[in-house]
């Protein structure tokens, strides 16, 4: 399902129209990544938790070339499912 496709169903589900829903999406997309940029986590019980996690630096190999590569450290959104999300999906 792409986001075109969510708006739809959502839509179709809540009867707002789509530019709503559209408008809706957008500012949650945004509020979770304004949240995470500033260290917090985003916790919705029954559904899942947003949060950051940093990864340290570290030396990789090229493959190819067998030359060491410095990887800096970084940042990555990391979801995990809460436990209803898991049971639903497990029925």
């Amino acid at each position: 399902m792409n986001k075109s496709e969510l708006i739809a169903a959502i839509a179709n589900k809540t009867g707002v129209t789509k530019k709503d829903t559209e408008e809706v999406i957008s500012a949650f997309v945004e509020v979770v990544k304004e949240t995470l940029k500033a260290g917090e986590k985003v916790q919705m019980i029954g559904f899942g938790t947003f949060e950051c996690k940093e990864r340290a630096a570290r030396e990789t190999m090229n493959p190819r070339t067998q030359e060491k590569v410095h990887v800096p450290a970084s940042k990555s959104a990391a979801f995990k499912a809460g436990k209803a999300l898991k049971d639903a999906v497990n029925e």
